[in-house]
């Protein structure tokens, strides 16, 4: 039996699916983990959820701010926005078993036997692995709960900017999903910066991708996670105990798969075509090409000055 970690496959599922004849997955002995961002964006958010659930026990999931976008949007009755690709999904006549399920789906998972972690974004640099557990575990159980329609009311902003302990209701699981499901760059103190998204680089001086922040409590922990298609090598990245496995099959990348039932961890890496192209501001600053002669013209100018 082998154990896959997917990055995120966000509707790709032609994609998926080829990536699986490559590792030649078999859905009655392998296991695959999901990263999270099961849908949206791609064209088959749908056949991709059906695919996933239907694969029972085989397959762990982990909950991803798009996910969590689709079960707002259906709970919620919410347009779809412009970027979506939802419609087929929330109009499916098994749209209420699917989306039951996926509500059902972790904010983190643990492997005691591998000794690994997985979680869609990040990990807040000042919470022990045991920690974020109980917490993701607060708001997996409102999800799961009756109250979960209030949620969805609740769940999008940036604020609280800080964790405090005493944080309480909305505000705290507001804070909880947003370090798992949006997390990329933070300060020294783990106040997250949820606006930043380029590779690093492009972000303020005081701001550290999260897993490089110093003194992060859960560094001797091993942790995957997606999220984050422009890291430098995404989808082969391992820096202080973790792995970044987006590798933006969505923007054109690739799909990658990460054998973690044996060490060192394979990888697997399918090309793909892309379905939409990246967001300018989520590019590295310095990739933009400058205009030479936009240069020489501001020159001339100051000598004519």
């Amino acid at each position: 039996m082998a154990t896959y970690a997917i990055g995120d496959v966000q509707g790709c599922y032609d994609e998926l699916q080829a990536l699986l004849t490559q590792i030649k997955f078999k859905s009655d002995r392998d296991c695959l983990w999901f990263c999270g961002d099961l849908v949206n964006r791609g064209p088959k958010s749908l056949e991709t959820l059906r695919y996933i659930r239907a694969l029972g026990d085989n397959a762990i999931t982990v909950l991803g701010n798009h996910d969590l976008h689709l079960l707002a949007t259906a709970y919620d009755h919410k347009k779809p926005g412009k970027k979506d690709t939802l419609n087929a999904l929330l109009e499916a006549a098994d749209a209420p078993d699917l989306l039951n399920w996926l509500r059902h789906r972790k904010l983190m998972h643990h492997d005691d036997t591998l000794n690994i972690n997985l979680l869609h974004a990040g990990i807040h640099p000042k919470w022990s692995i045991d920690k974020a557990r109980q917490l993701a575990r607060e708001v997996e159980q409102v999800l799961q709960g009756e109250h979960h329609l209030n949620y969805y009311k609740h769940m999008y902003g940036d604020k609280p900017f800080n964790w405090d302990d005493k944080l309480s209701g909305w505000s705290r699981y507001r804070f909880i999903t947003n370090i798992f499901t949006r997390l990329r760059y933070c300060d020294a103190d783990g106040k997250p910066a949820l606006s930043a998204k380029g590779a690093p680089g492009s972000q303020a001086e005081n701001l550290y991708p999260w897993y490089e922040v110093p003194g992060r409590v859960s560094i001797n922990d091993p942790i995957i996670f997606g999220h984050w298609s422009t890291l430098p090598h995404a989808g082969r990245l391992c820096i202080n105990n973790t792995w970044a496995i987006d590798s933006g099959c969505l923007w054109g990348g690739a799909l990658t798969a990460m054998r973690i039932d044996e060490r060192p961890f394979v990888y697997t890496r399918l090309d793909c075509p892309g379905a939409q192209k990246p967001p300018e501001k989520y590019l590295k600053k310095s990739s933009r090409k400058k205009n030479p002669r936009k240069k020489d013209s501001r020159k001339k100018q100051a000598k004519k000055k």
